[in-house]
Formats: structure tokens, sequence, C-alpha cells
């Protein structure tokens, strides 16, 4: 699908469930336009990985998707050799149930590399989404070396030479701020925050996504959703839990939060998923009912 333009994007996305803001899809047509990584930050659960994956649909794309955690080096994300198939292959050659012709040096070729999400994406170009999800949990070795993957998106295997894309695939970076990303990297990218939805639009996300809920109880949740992001939580609820939310208590035939504060705390865990974070909210429920 060709997105010309910012309401394209806006509507492309909005067609899949996706209900971005204006800054977003300029942000997306712009990345798309120019070939450029987009870097998107903000808290948890306000939608940045769900922004490739619905992105990777509206192209008819394939969504290739390296997650980041600590430690995670250069192997575990370009590529790999498959170890056990390579010994295989050596008994074989030494029983000679291979042909006489075939040679040492084919332990390394194509049948026996193990591709991980960056060689895939280099080699699928234009026809993927690369996502990199929360890049802020891997060290500085793994985001210096990713800078020069995605400045020229190409990988160097030694034993069978460079693999270049011929167009770049579509890059999506996201980050939930744990750590500060390098200003080399955030150079590259086009970068976008995102932050929690304003009333009317987590509204009308929760209706989008939980058709069941109806109007004065999704309206009725953000509320107090939105009230929960005021208290000092170590983790405000995202977009996720507001739709959890919203729809237990539909399910247990709530009309509101207010109408029945019984089933609201009964289902807070929904909302607020650490023990602290639930305490503090228990303690500050009756005056956010209010």
């Amino acid at each position: 699908m060709e997105l010309a333009s910012v309401q394209d994007v806006e509507q492309a996305l909005r067609a899949q469930d996706y209900l971005p803001d204006r800054g977003l899809a300029t942000a997306i047509y712009l990345a798309l336009a120019m070939g450029r990584p987009l870097l998107l930050e903000g808290e948890a659960g306000v939608g940045k990985t769900e922004v490739a994956k619905t992105l990777a649909t509206v192209l008819d794309a394939r969504l290739i998707r390296l997650q980041c955690y600590e430690g995670i080096d250069a192997h575990e994300a370009l590529y790999e050799w498959d170890y056990s198939r390579q010994l295989l292959y050596v008994r074989a050659l030494q029983a000679g149930e291979v042909d006489a012709r075939s040679r040492v040096d084919e332990l390394y070729g194509p049948e026996f590399l193990l591709e991980r999400p960056l060689l895939e994406a280099v080699r699928a170009g234009s026809s993927a989404v690369l996502l990199v999800d929360e890049l802020d949990r891997a060290d500085d070795e793994f985001e210096a070396f990713l800078l020069e993957v995605l400045s020229d998106f190409a990988v160097t295997v030694p034993e069978l030479g460079t693999i270049a894309a011929e167009a770049p695939p579509a890059v999506i970076v996201t980050s939930n701020r744990t750590r500060e990303l390098h200003d080399a990297l955030k150079r590259r990218c086009l970068y976008h925050w995102i932050d929690f939805p304003d009333l009317e639009r987590e509204v009308a996300i929760i209706r989008l996504r939980a058709p069941g809920v109806s109007e004065s109880l999704a309206r009725s949740v953000a509320e107090g959703i939105a009230r929960l992001r005021e208290l000092d939580l170590a983790k405000p609820p995202g977009v996720a839990e507001a739709i959890d939310w919203a729809q237990a208590l539909a399910l247990l035939g709530a009309e509101s939060l207010d109408g029945d504060g019984a089933l609201a705390e009964e289902t807070l865990g929904w909302a607020v998923k650490n023990h602290d974070d639930l305490r503090r909210a228990r303690e500050a429920l009756p005056a956010l009912l209010e």
C-alpha cells in the first residue's frame, strides 16, 4: 500500500484499529518517505511496539522483530552457524556418504548459515519492517554496532562476503528510557515521543479495541486511568491496561467506576501491576472515584 501523505498514514493505521495522533502519523510518513529509522520513546504501554506491528500489516510487509535485552551481542542479532548440521556434514564427509567433490570449506556455505533478525531484514529489504524493540535494555557496545548496521544496511559475513539490502527496510526502534540512548544513534533516526493519549482519544481507543464496553464505562475507565497516572507509581498504567480494565468491568456488569467501587477495587489488578503501586492505588481509590 502506498502512503503518499500524512493523511494516508492516519487513515491506514485507523483502518487497522490503531488511532495515531497527528504528530505520530507525520513521523511515520517522514520516516518512510526519507528512508530513515524512526525512534519511538515513551512510557511502557503507550503503543510503541504496536506501531511496527500495524505498519507491517498496512504495508503488507514481513515484521522482523529484534527483542533487545541485557547482554545481547552481535551474533544473536546478525547470524550464527548451524554447528550441529556442520558436524553431521563432516561426519558424512569422513564416512564417504557425501560426494567426494564436496569440500570442507562448504561448511561455511549459505546452507549452514542461520539468519538472525538483522541479517534477515537486510536480505528482505523493502519487503520488511524491522522492529528493534526496547533498545535501552541493550548495552552501549550493542547500540554502537546497531548504528553501523542501520547506517549501511549491509552485513559482512567473512566466509561469504558483504550482504547489502537493495532497498532498506522500514525500521522502528523503541525505547522505554531505562537509560539514555546515545546522540549518534538519535542523529541517525527521526525521533518521536509517544505520550499517553488525551481523554477523548483514550475513550475512542477503548471503544475500538473493546467493542463490548459502553461509552459511559469507557469514559469512566479513561478518567480513572488518567487519575492513576497522576499518582507517584513506579509503573503507570498504559493504554493496554485501560482496555483490559474496561473489559473486566464490562464482563462483571459494571456501568462505571464510581457506580460500584467494590468492583473497581476487585479488578484494580488489571490496571496496576506492581505490588507497591497496587497498595498505593487502593489507598487512593476512594478519592479517585469521587
